[in-house]
């Protein structure tokens, strides 16, 4: 029950993280959508490449370093592991089930049901992908994260000095 309940925490923290770097403007989030948006949105003044890329870093390195710093807290601090391999397992669930929950509850449910996200002028334009599209890329990033998984492993090591 305890790890349901982090995996619900850490899932709420990516979506919070999304929720904070968007606020109330679907712009401020340009760039998770697919080029012909972006080039739409380009088109039509909105906005430009150099603000988006500036707000892509903005976003991106402090959420891969929140989300790394509460897995590492979780498996070290809050579940007490310091062995590489009952941590690579932990990791690997934890960066499995984020996977799959940006796949499922934040891009087809959230973005895909929500009219926050459509950004006027790009109406006609498909930017939710679809369940193949979904599917295609979950399952590369699964592969990904068996390496991503080791290298969180070998963090929590170097960590409790074990």
């Amino acid at each position: 029950m305890k790890l349901v309940l982090q995996l619900i925490f850490y899932c709420a923290l990516f979506t919070l993280m999304v929720k904070l770097a968007v606020g109330n403007n679907a712009l401020n989030g340009l760039y998770f959508y697919p080029a012909p948006v972006r080039e739409r949105v380009y088109a039509l003044g909105l906005t430009d490449r150099g603000t988006v890329a500036q707000k892509r870093k903005r976003f991106m390195i402090p959420f891969f370093l929140v989300m790394l710093a509460a897995l590492l807290v979780i498996l070290t601090v809050r579940n007490r592991i310091s062995d590489f391999w009952p941590a690579y397992g932990q990791a690997l669930l934890f960066l499995e089930v984020m996977n799959w929950y940006d796949g499922v509850v934040i891009d087809r449910l959230w973005v895909g049901h929500s009219r926050f996200w459509i950004i006027p002028g790009t109406e006609d334009i498909p930017f939710v992908q679809t369940w193949p599209q979904v599917l295609k890329k979950r399952g590369i990033l699964s592969l990904i994260w068996i390496a991503g998984a080791a290298i969180v492993a070998g963090m929590v090591v170097l960590l409790t000095g074990t």
